[in-house]
């Protein structure tokens, strides 16, 4: 299970990658630090896989600089990939974004010591519902 989360947060981190990259190709960003902050994030989608726990922190700065130098994509940027890296990277989720994934965190746990299968997205998804349902 680890390796189907460390492959979703590594999709993730691609897709937002090419986001960046299409930034910097229509020219909305300072050239020569994009080109620097770009090469930082590569190493860190390299790094991931060899070693998820030492790139911790480095994908904590990362994320939050994303947010940070480009606001304008600060939306785009998948909430999965703050929940992954945690630290600082919490600070730019609500209090009810952040609940919602220690219920699913709780929930891939819980399949976890029953050997059942668990579908984060299905099961964000249907937590997500649940959760808009009892607000209205």
């Amino acid at each position: 299970m680890a390796d189907a989360n460390l492959d979703h947060q590594l999709n993730l981190l691609a897709h937002l990658r090419g986001i960046l990259a299409a930034l910097g190709e229509a020219e909305q960003v300072p050239e020569e630090s994009h080109a620097l902050f770009m090469e930082r994030f590569v190493e860190l989608i390299e790094l991931l896989p060899k070693n998820p726990i030492e790139s911790q922190y480095l994908g904590q700065d990362i994320i939050c600089q994303v947010i940070q130098r480009y606001p304008q994509i600060a939306h785009l940027v998948p909430r999965d990939l703050l929940w992954y890296f945690a630290g600082d990277c919490l600070h730019f989720m609500p209090d009810d974004e952040i609940e919602l994934y220690q219920a699913l965190e709780e929930r891939r746990y819980e399949a976890e010591q029953n050997d059942e299968p668990f579908d984060w997205n299905m099961e964000k998804k249907l937590l997500s519902m649940s959760a808009q349902s009892s607000k209205h």
